[in-house]
């Protein structure tokens, strides 16, 4: 007999990783349903996608909605098999332009989104006691570089929260899992006006994404080239560091 199709849900599912990371599992055999804020784009991907596709339509910053909407996806399909929590934004802030609102609008939804996610799922996941969740963090967690400063932290945030939980998720018979991609070709990396080394394709960080949830590893880094130089450059003695991001500054 088949085994049936795997469950996975992804918060920011409408466009950019999000959306490749659906359309990989689509490919794998997997029911996906697709979470971002309610809209034509997110209508138009799961369009897209054929019948292997939902939409679960949420603002995840709004922990209320965000519960109903979980509440309302164990109902109709239980509780999901893989979680992909990659809802996430970017902006660059620097001295000049460290706005207040706008770092609690890039926590609210980089780390308070996720932890919400997390209350509501880790204890009924543990329950049932199988199941894999996917923490979408990014390898700018490793140093703060300049005009990247409030992503970088709340990235950090999400490998001490992963960390912390890990023991605790092992036992309950669950998989949490880091996923710390470099550069992707994206709406948010559009932005960006700095070369941007090692750059992935949507599709293919998907894929390589999937082949290391499929391993079940606590980290996955991708590309592994880009991982290995953030870890080089966080790890040189401040001495050696400060005049690298020096250089990083705009004239």
């Amino acid at each position: 007999m088949a085994e049936p199709a795997r469950r996975v849900w992804i918060t920011g599912a409408s466009s950019g990783l999000g959306a490749a990371l659906a359309r990989a599992c689509i490919a794998a055999g997997d029911q996906v349903w697709l979470s971002a804020r309610p809209g034509p784009r997110l209508d138009d991907t799961v369009a897209a996608l054929g019948p292997r596709a939902h939409a679960l339509p949420v603002d995840v910053t709004e922990r209320a909605a965000l519960t109903a909407a979980l509440a309302t996806l164990e109902r109709a399909a239980g509780l999901p098999d893989l979680v992909i929590l990659n809802a996430g934004t970017y902006q660059p802030l620097g001295l000049a332009n460290l706005d207040p609102a706008a770092i609690r609008a890039l926590f609210a939804l980089n780390v308070f989104a996720v932890s919400d996610a997390l209350a509501w799922l880790g204890p009924r996941l543990a329950a049932r006691g199988h199941g894999q969740v996917a923490l979408v963090g990014s390898v700018a967690a490793d140093i703060g570089l300049p005009y990247a400063g409030p992503y970088s932290a709340s990235k950090a945030a999400l490998v001490r929260l992963a960390q912390a939980l890990r023991p605790e998720f092992e036992r309950a018979g669950l998989v949490l899992t880091l996923v710390e991609p470099g550069f992707v070709r994206t709406p948010l990396t559009a932005k960006n006006d700095f070369p941007m080394p090692f750059m992935l394709d949507a599709d293919d960080a998907a894929r390589r994404i999937l082949r290391g949830l499929a391993r079940q590893r606590f980290r996955v880094r991708v590309p592994w080239t880009m991982s290995l130089l953030m870890r080089l450059l966080a790890n040189l003695p401040e001495a050696c560091s400060l005049p690298l991001r020096r250089r990083m500054l705009r004239s």
